[in-house]
């Protein structure tokens, strides 16, 4: 039914974005069109209510965001707060004030609180706060869940609020400044192996767990999710598992050839104890179950990372 929309994808030359561009168009959709840096700053008001203007949506897909890894968290929590909850502010009013039919809003499993029982469930969003490192993303992202559920009730204006876990895979951001923990984890074996290093430094202690779902997965959902899903109450969408960043980080270094010791710096933080989603409103909502496992996503991530790390910078 929605084949014929005009969609815009926010962040579409993003990681994310650029596997839900593909996704999208194997589903069959025929007007796709992206805002995103350098064209439009989404940021800025004159540059969102020029972007609706120009793209003319009937449905919008907010991806876009500030994002990083914990030490980034640490270094730009301002920056992280203002720039997600302006774009999602901005983006979601313009939205409906054009009578946009459906805005499609990613949020983040950062948005969680830090004690949160696993599997995170959708009900317990608003039972605590955040893990410290993570709070102002997390909370800024989590405003559009508010906005949405405020719309929908005075308005009637539909918008839907998905909550990723972390994401990885093929095309990841590798920058050391600002990537999660998979990218950062490849990354670091490579140069190792490189530099005929025999020890392996990873920030915390290791026992903190993680969620990881593949990106392809994930853009998957997301198409579904806009197809069969008209409700303001969050949806959780990832893999359902957890494993240990220790685990983690041993997995990697085997698939990667590392071969040396990996040393653990425990003056560094481990961010939240815990992260796993309940999925099952997911599967019942619009019959969404991921089928990637860790191993295979994590084999085409570290062989796109080889094919093309000469290309990052």
């Amino acid at each position: 039914m929605l084949k014929n929309k005009r969609i815009t994808v926010t962040g579409g030359k993003g990681f994310l974005g650029s596997h839900l561009l593909k996704t999208l168009k194997d589903y069959g959709y025929r007007h796709i069109t992206i805002a995103d840096r350098p064209e439009y700053d989404l940021t800025d008001i004159a540059d969102i209510r020029r972007m609706y203007e120009e793209t003319r949506p009937q449905i919008v897909i907010h991806l876009a965001a500030k994002v990083g890894g914990i030490g980034f968290n640490q270094e730009k929590p301002a920056e992280l707060f203002y720039d997600n909850l302006i774009m999602g502010t901005q983006l979601l009013h313009e939205a409906y004030l054009r009578n946009i039919e459906k805005f499609v809003a990613l949020g983040t499993i950062c948005a969680y609180p830090k004690f949160t029982p696993v599997p995170f469930k959708e009900e317990d969003i608003w039972n605590g706060y955040p893990e410290e490192t993570n709070a102002p993303y997390g909370l800024a992202k989590k405003m559009m869940l508010v906005q949405s559920q405020a719309y929908r009730q005075q308005y009637g204006f539909n918008s839907i609020f998905l909550l990723p876990v972390n994401l990885y895979g093929p095309g990841d951001n590798f920058d050391p400044r600002s990537s999660h923990v998979i990218p950062a984890l490849i990354k670091k074996c490579f140069d190792a192996i490189d530099n005929h290093s025999d020890t392996l430094e990873v920030w915390g202690t290791g026992a903190a767990t993680r969620e990881f779902f593949y990106v392809e997965d994930a853009a998957e959902a997301i198409c579904m999710a806009m197809n069969a899903y008209n409700e303001s109450e969050p949806i959780n969408i990832g893999a359902g598992f957890e494993i240990s960043i220790k685990e983690l980080t041993e997995l990697i270094a085997k698939l990667t050839g590392f071969q040396g010791k990996i040393i653990w710096d425990k003056s560094k933080p481990d961010g939240q104890p815990r992260r796993m989603l309940d999925t099952t409103k997911a599967l019942k909502e619009f019959m969404f179950t991921a089928k990637t496992n860790l191993t295979t996503g994590l084999i085409k991530t570290i062989d796109w990372y080889k094919e093309n790390r000469h290309l990052i910078k």
